[in-house]
């Protein structure tokens, strides 16, 4: 005797939906409610149900397979929003194939070929920065979203952090802790994300009615150059109560040299970095107030935006992500750093 394998039919009708709304759930279409959803997987559970890839594969045109096609070397920025979108491919069940062109424009058009010689049926590529990306939309057959470095083509469709809006975030909260003489210390004028914070820092100051302490002070994401760039604040200009800074590394660089300096943070100087880069920004003395990009959050958004493109409903544009201010001691002392104690937002917030 032989076990019939259960169907998707035999789902549906456990579940007490129709096959459509199983197959939705099962595919991890967000037009499903979440309770239904829950049916759906309970009963597909329940029967031990197995998709069968290949008939679905033959019915719709489609191998069920994405490629992930990331230029980030180092991984900071890259992994989360790989990972993000994984964590969606996953509930879709689909199979991810990874390429790293670890920058190198002749390796992703060799891994787009391959990508494209398995049948893929559509592509996420990751940008290293927030700045704009070449398109190569019109040179493949298949859906594309670029996640946290947009394309060049407004036509196309691009998630990215809100970093104008995370700024805000960061000058807000200083100026809610009563602080008045605001300085800015970032990156390099070559990225987009360092501009782009600055942008919302002279923005949101001047909305406070507020004089920015100093020009921004455009240097190297380092904790070296967070150094010297507090050498230079300190010394022109030596009743700055607050610093935003426009990555974590540049902080936990200032916060030593304040320190060295005999200056207390927060007591005399509070301090916002940005990224949440954990292994600084919780081990740094005292633990940094920063601005989280969210970026596993950005990944799995554009994983969703990629089905929806496969199935035919794109949605162009540069789309920007809201970001999180994640409260620790840096700008206020004896606060927890807890899930609950961290407030959300983005440019409007």
């Amino acid at each position: 005797m032989t076990t019939r394998r259960a169907t998707i039919t035999d789902v549906a009708a456990l579940a007490g939906v129709s096959v459509a709304t199983a197959s939705k759930a099962l595919n991890g279409r967000d037009d499903v409610r979440a309770t239904t959803r829950q049916l759906v997987l309970d009963a597909a559970a329940q029967l031990s149900f197995q998709p069968n890839v290949l008939a679905q594969g033959l019915l719709s045109g489609q191998t069920r397979t994405v490629g992930l096609l990331t230029s980030d070397m180092v991984g900071r920025f890259g992994i989360p929003v790989l990972l993000g979108a994984e964590n969606a491919f996953g509930a879709g069940e689909m199979a991810v194939l990874l390429c790293d062109a670890r920058g190198d424009a002749i390796r992703e058009q060799h891994y787009i070929r391959t990508l494209l010689s398995r049948r893929v049926d559509g592509l996420i590529v990751v940008g290293e920065s927030t700045n704009p990306r070449p398109s190569i939309t019109k040179d493949v057959p298949v859906p594309v979203v670029y996640a946290y470095a947009p394309s060049d083509d407004p036509a196309d469709v691009s998630f990215v952090p809100d970093d104008e809006g995370g700024a805000r975030l960061a000058v807000r909260h200083l100026i809610a802790t009563g602080r008045t003489r605001i300085a800015h210390i970032t990156g390099p004028t070559t990225y987009k994300a360092a501009t782009d914070r600055a942008e919302g820092v002279r923005e949101t100051l001047e909305e406070a009615g507020l004089a920015q302490a100093g020009e921004t002070l455009y240097g190297a994401w380092s904790q070296r150059w967070g150094r010297l760039a507090a050498d230079m604040l300190l010394l022109n200009d030596p009743a700055i109560d607050a610093v935003f800074c426009g990555n974590d590394q540049i902080a936990a660089g200032f916060i030593e040299a304040v320190r060295e300096r005999g200056r207390r943070v927060p007591d005399d100087i509070a301090v916002v970095g940005y990224d949440n880069w954990e292994v600084l920004s919780e081990e740094t003395r005292p633990t940094l107030t920063t601005i989280d990009p969210d970026l596993e959050r950005l990944g799995h958004t554009a994983a969703q935006h990629l089905f929806a493109a496969i199935d035919g409903r794109a949605t162009p544009g540069v789309h920007s992500m809201p970001t999180r201010l994640v409260i620790r001691d840096s700008t206020a002392p004896g606060i927890p750093d807890t899930p609950w104690q961290v407030s959300r937002g983005g440019s409007d917030a």
